[in-house]
């Protein structure tokens, strides 16, 4: 070609045009064991065509321009009228669309809903955390409605539609209505029990008028929102609908919208109350307890959406790797770095399965499994969020330079990954909370130790690190400053003990030997050479 200087070899082609589903071989089979067999043909089906969707170049571009174009603010219209609204890019719409009808919202509604949408909730992850914010919220409401019998016959066939109807509007005449959620204070962060928003009840039974601030409120354009604010009888959970009965326009005033690391996609406001019409949500001064449902299923959501970015990045770093070539060898033939994407594959791998494995237990309401969720979806909130921005960095460094360039995606996957630690409790709000269940529920401690029992026998680091474990949790001395310590080690034995049971013996061998066993560095790359890397990678490799 005239003018040109020069071929371009040696880069590797686009991660597009593939299954992500079918491509990860630790989701799949996580999904086919936790679902029941008549089940799993019509799951497959739809994981693998969303899948497709979340390999396509094109779903990829919309999550590109979703976070290039952030949303805007708009206070006020033309003439002076205050409209609170923010604009979105196109491309947020399709991917909420998009979502909405992959059923991300409608788990509660469909047998196996749980496990289905974790899967799902993992692939679409992948192509924009920030949309999958009010896909979460609206799917947690639920559980937190269900609470007010007559709420939750009003809105929950809303929420749990497969129906993306955009715009503000009465919700009697939506076909399908998002949540939003407004906990945070100035003045308390997760501190909740210090907000002062008021809330004075009104003539109609069971509605109140809301004045205050939150200091956090994400996906503002939702439908309605679940907040806490002080009534008489104290802390309080409340329905706040952004458009009233009549059509017109709740008090919801937009100050202004957070700047952000990362979650660019995603609106984050602060909002303030003045005579906000809200209707109560269970009862007065038990508002921590009604909304706890929609903490606990927000928090598995941190987990699930952080396994989905490190399964993301490794993709990335393997695929990456597979193609370059440097010193006369394909990167991923080489030693060392083969070295530090099998360390990378394992830690994707741990995180995965013990998201769905917990997405199963919410499919089950027997007392053992709710009792393993007490303390074990706080205890992997804490460990799998902070693992991922560790994995992100170090795949982006397999990409040498082109990681830190945007076309890459590599960056966008940094700046995303904190934020799981933070939201719904940051990591000390997570360990504390595994303190209060073990000293106040021993129900959920024997439920996680018949969990981690049934493997049992099976490796001997697994079982060292469970003695190690019951030899920790019996000296209570000083055990608060330890929380943190306590929390990894039921999260990494928890791991450990699913990986040896269900992964193949190099994947389990990998863990028990590096985060049980300590056999390995602090850093990734540093596992000992007796261990099966070449097949550890290849596991990982996402096919075009």
């Amino acid at each position: 070609m005239a003018g040109s200087t020069h071929s371009v070899t040696n880069q590797p082609p686009p991660l597009t045009g593939y299954d992500a589903y079918t491509a990860d071989r630790a989701l799949v089979e996580a999904v086919e064991r936790h679902l029941p067999p008549e089940l799993r043909d019509e799951a497959d089906g739809e994981l693998s065509a969303l899948g497709r969707a979340c390999g396509s170049a094109q779903v990829q571009e919309w999550g590109v321009q979703s976070n290039e174009n952030p949303p805007r603010l708009r206070t006020h219209d033309r003439y002076g009228h205050r409209i609170d609204e923010v604009d979105f890019h196109p491309s947020w719409h399709r991917l909420l669309g998009k979502g909405v009808s992959a059923g991300l919202t409608a788990a509660w509604t469909r047998p196996g809903g749980q496990v289905r949408r974790a899967a799902a909730f993992v692939l679409w992850t992948q192509v924009d955390a920030g949309n999958c914010c009010p896909l979460s919220m609206t799917h947690a409401a639920v559980p937190a409605l269900r609470t007010d019998p007559e709420l939750a016959a009003e809105w929950e066939p809303l929420l749990t539609s497969m129906v993306y109807d955009r715009g503000l509007r009465p919700a009697a005449g939506k076909a399908g209505a998002l949540f939003g959620m407004g906990m945070t204070e100035k003045q308390g962060g997760s501190d909740v029990r210090a907000n002062t928003t008021r809330a004075v009840p009104l003539a109609e039974s069971g509605t109140y008028a809301l004045t205050g601030h939150k200091w956090f409120c994400s996906a503002p354009m939702s439908d309605a929102f679940l907040v806490l604010a002080q009534a008489p009888g104290g802390l309080t959970c409340f329905l706040v609908p952004r458009v009233l009965e009549d059509g017109g326009r709740n008090v919801f005033l937009l100050q202004r919208l957070k700047d952000k690391l990362g979650n660019r996609s995603n609106a984050s406001a602060e909002v303030e109350f003045d005579g906000t019409w809200a209707r109560r949500v269970g009862e007065e001064g038990r508002g921590v307890r009604t909304i706890i449902g929609m903490v606990a299923a927000t928090r598995l959501d941190c987990v699930l959406g952080s396994a989905g970015l490190m399964r993301q990045a490794v993709a990335q770093a393997v695929h990456h790797c597979a193609y370059r070539e440097a010193f006369g060898a394909r990167l991923v033939d080489q030693p060392l770095m083969r070295n530090v994407l099998a360390d990378l594959a394992v830690e994707s791998e741990a995180a995965t399965t013990l998201a769905l494995r917990l997405a199963a237990a919410c499919d089950d309401d027997g007392k053992q499994e709710r009792a393993l969720l007490r303390i074990a979806v706080p205890a992997a909130k804490y460990w799998v969020t902070k693992r991922c921005a560790p994995v992100a960095v170090e795949a982006a460094e397999c990409l040498g330079g082109n990681g830190y360039v945007e076309e890459s995606q590599l960056p966008r996957l940094v700046r995303e990954s904190p934020l799981n630690s933070i939201w719904e409790g940051a990591g000390n709000v997570q360990a504390l909370d595994v303190l209060r269940v073990l000293r106040r529920e021993p129900a959920a401690l024997d439920a996680y130790l018949r969990e981690v029992g049934l493997a049992r026998g099976a490796d001997h680091r697994l079982d060292a690190a469970i003695r190690s474990l019951l030899t920790e949790l019996a000296d209570l001395e000083g055990i608060e400053a330890r929380a943190r310590r306590v929390t990894e080690r039921l999260a990494l034995v928890l791991q450990g003990s699913l990986l040896v049971r269900f992964a193949p013996s190099d994947v389990a061998d990998a863990f028990c030997a590096t985060r049980l066993g300590g056999d390995a560095g602090a850093a990734f790359g540093t596992l000992p050479h007796s261990l099966a890397r070449e097949s550890l990678v290849e596991r990982a490799r996402p096919t075009l």
